[in-house]
């Protein structure tokens, strides 16, 4: 436990925090990433935003792809039930990717060369350029281009993406992933250990965070 820092208010003394594991490959981690700032305000919970890459858990569950690929079936009803979702949630209309999965390698390194401050916004960014503009997040023109938009040093931010300490923190972070357990993405975990999976149990977690504060 930490000790009370001063001028710390009651209320952020009792603030829960809830971790969202994210791929942005991931297509349910879209609809999480675009939903979850206004609903963690409202609940009172700090949320972390913790990129990682499925790929590694995949294959050791013994898949080569997405399991949305591996089932046909499950895969053709992921892309219209996205559509609905999106239009119920009021983002643009989906699109599919013309590669998915994505290779999301370069967007996680770059959110974790940013600070934790910007690294929201950007992942908005990409998940945006990625499922409503069909744009492909592996381009590093393109995640140049989302930098320069959100008033970024991409230059800068790229190279960043080639040291030892970010691919570290990114190997850390899935390694961790596979630590707690997490199968798939989104996924939410609570200080308590407590595991969440899926967009449609965001609010769920928000619940049991609250309840644990």
């Amino acid at each position: 436990m930490h000790g009370i820092q001063p001028g710390m208010t009651e209320e952020k003394r009792k603030m829960s925090k809830l971790d969202f594991w994210y791929e942005f490959a991931s297509t349910y981690s879209y609809l999480a990433a675009m939903r979850i700032e206004p609903l963690v305000k409202a609940a009172g919970v700090e949320v972390v935003w913790r990129p990682f890459l499925l790929g590694p858990i995949f294959k050791a569950q013994g898949w080569e792809t997405s399991p949305f690929l591996v089932q046909e079936a499950k895969g053709k009803h992921m892309w219209r039930d996205l559509a609905r979702l999106c239009e119920d949630a009021g983002l643009p209309p989906f699109r599919q990717p013309e590669n998915f999965p994505a290779r999301s390698l370069l967007a996680a390194r770059v959110a974790l060369a940013l600070n934790a401050r910007d690294r929201p916004a950007f992942s908005r960014a990409v998940y945006t350029a990625e499922f409503a503009e069909g744009e492909d997040i592996a381009d590093r023109k393109i995640v140049a281009a989302i930098l320069q938009k959100l008033g970024h040093d991409a230059h800068a931010l790229l190279a960043k993406t080639e040291e030892k300490a970010v691919k570290n923190q990114l190997r850390a972070n899935t390694e961790e992933a596979q630590r707690l357990g997490i199968f798939g993405a989104p996924s939410f975990v609570l200080e308590s250990g407590e595991m969440f999976w899926g967009n449609d149990r965001l609010e769920q977690a928000l619940a049991w965070a609250k309840r644990q504060s």
